[in-house]
């Protein structure tokens, strides 16, 4: 990885060594979370075919499904414009993308002033990881 348009180079990272990841539903185009990548949960990425991030709160990598079983699957990788930014378009496995039980992290919708909760959970946290959330 050390040529000029190589996977991880060519990234612009944040002062933390790390660049926002977008998950996209690869044939519906519906946005499923945002998280965040080092260097090495994008090679990862990209040698896997898995989505790999980078937990900020426990400061380690972590397999998007890896508790859950609800893994993306990751069909395309792209990275935009100013490149701090990457787009993963995946495939969710188990159709549940939001640690709340929910397909998306998107499901608070502002309207009349007050943020509304637009999807409905498809499993709790509990029956995801075991524990309460």
């Amino acid at each position: 990885m050390t040529g000029p348009n190589s996977l991880t180079t060519t990234v612009r990272w944040n002062d933390q060594g790390l660049v926002a990841a977008i998950a996209q539903d690869w044939e519906t185009g519906e946005v499923l979370m945002l998280a965040w990548m080092n260097a090495e949960a994008l090679a990862l990425t990209a040698q896997e075919g898995r989505a790999v991030y980078w937990s900020r709160s426990r400061g380690q990598l972590w397999r998007k499904g890896e508790s859950s079983g609800n893994v993306q699957r990751v069909r395309e990788l792209r990275l935009d414009c100013d490149a701090d930014a990457v787009l993963l378009k995946v495939e969710q496995l188990g159709g549940i993308a939001c640690h709340t039980g929910r397909r998306s992290c998107f499901y608070q919708r502002w309207q009349d002033d007050a943020w509304v909760v637009t999807d409905t959970v498809i499993k709790t946290p509990e029956e995801l990881y075991g524990k309460p959330e």
